[in-house]
């Protein structure tokens, strides 16, 4: 009997040991492929809430116009893993984000920054989500705290509140840092000390990059934002900063020229449409009467 048992025990930790076995490599399995697309510099798609690249697998390239065309962060259509499956759902957060999350500016052109990490060629080779800058971090929380954010039912992170959202809370309701903000909603985050040992999206190699792409699409800036010289004057500026201030600050100076072409365009195309609204209102009451716009939406404080 007690032989019986032995043997009973010596199978089960046989299979015991086989399962963990095949755990092992089928988990070194699912890491080689990602290790291999690390070292060699092409496309991983970083999971979560993010949507899988169309060139998995294939190196950074340059986008052509057309229907697969960047909608956002074209900052990187020159070089970068993205097409319009990435950037179609971070403008739909932006619209959210300045809409019914009651964004301020400078909330709006830093969300746009950390919405387009993922459009970024360095960040696009590396496995695992966008890995943001504490720093970065930091300061989007400081312009955010305000705003309204709701929990994403589908991806179970924190998103934008939407028109369709029930429970919405300010940024500083749901998370206490910056750190904790980006976390949130679904990105990784590298802490200050450790910029020095790897890359992260909002550091100083991240910088130099997207001003480098700023150089190279010089050619590619609506005529309007060339005449009015904003895009010298802080090409002038980031230079004559020093690095520790570039890595501070120089993200914000980035952001803002890419966010102030959105929000330009999101205005003309506001004033359009009320215009558009205005005019059928007009004729269909003879021009005899003023339009009546809707009350705007009541603060949720």
């Amino acid at each position: 009997m007690d032989s019986i048992l032995i043997k009973r025990r010596i199978r089960n930790d046989f299979y015991g040991v086989l399962f963990l076995l095949l755990q092992i490599v089928a988990c070194f399995n699912r890491l080689l492929p990602l290790a291999y697309a690390k070292s060699n510099g092409v496309c991983v798609s970083p999971g979560g809430r993010f949507p899988a690249y169309t060139i998995q697998g294939k190196p950074p390239r340059r986008v052509s116009k057309g229907p697969t065309d960047l909608t956002l962060c074209r900052l990187f259509r020159k070089n970068t893993c993205c097409d319009v499956t990435q950037t179609h759902p971070a403008l739909l957060a932006i619209r959210r984000l300045a809409s019914t999350g009651e964004a301020s500016d400078e909330c709006l052109h830093l969300w746009e920054l950390l919405e387009c990490s993922i459009c970024d060629p360095h960040v696009g080779v590396q496995p695992g989500s966008p890995v943001i800058c504490a720093s970065l971090c930091d300061r989007i929380y400081d312009a955010c705290s305000n705003a309204y954010f709701a929990m994403d039912a589908k991806n179970q992170v924190l998103a934008p509140c939407g028109i369709s959202d029930t429970v919405c809370g300010r940024a500083s309701e749901w998370v206490s840092n910056g750190t904790e903000l980006c976390k949130a909603t679904g990105f990784s985050v590298k802490a200050s000390s450790d910029f020095k040992d790897s890359f992260c999206y909002g550091g100083k190699a991240s910088l130099e990059s997207v001003v480098d792409s700023w150089r190279t699409s010089h050619s590619s800036v609506p005529r309007d934002v060339k005449s009015s010289g904003f895009l010298f004057d802080f090409q002038q500026w980031v230079r004559e900063m020093s690095i520790n201030e570039q890595v501070s600050w120089a993200v914000g100076g980035l952001v803002l020229t890419a966010g102030l072409l959105f929000i330009s365009k999101r205005k003309s195309h506001n004033q359009r449409l009320r215009l558009s609204a205005v005019q059928r209102t007009a004729r269909k009451l003879g021009g005899k009467t003023s339009p009546k716009y809707p009350a705007s939406q009541a603060n949720r404080d």
